[in-house]
């Protein structure tokens, strides 16, 4: 869709009557609606896979608060450093007394 809605940015006026009178010889007045009609309706599909898999993909990966598991992380290694001081300074503690 994005690379469409580039592509009609650098036509022009002149270039899109163009387009549209040689599809209008090639095809004729009464298959154009049909063709319109299609168009649309594949457009409108697309959209509707593309919303899919965004759905999808934002289900699947944790990406709804990334600083609770780093948090988790940094408190638990924080409480690991503790006891190692407090285990160092309890056998301080016994060779001295």
């Amino acid at each position: 869709m994005i690379s469409f809605d580039i592509m009609i940015l650098f036509i022009s006026g002149a270039e899109l009557v163009f387009v549209f009178f040689i599809v209008l010889l090639v095809f004729g007045a009464d298959k154009i609606p049909s063709i319109a009609k299609g168009l649309a309706k594949g457009m409108t599909q697309i959209k509707h896979a593309t919303n899919e898999i965004k759905t999808e993909i934002s289900k699947n990966t944790d990406v709804k608060n990334p600083t609770d598991s780093l948090t988790k992380d940094l408190k638990d290694s924080v409480s690991d450093i503790k006891k190692d001081f407090d285990d160092l300074k309890d056998s301080i503690k016994r060779d001295l007394n």
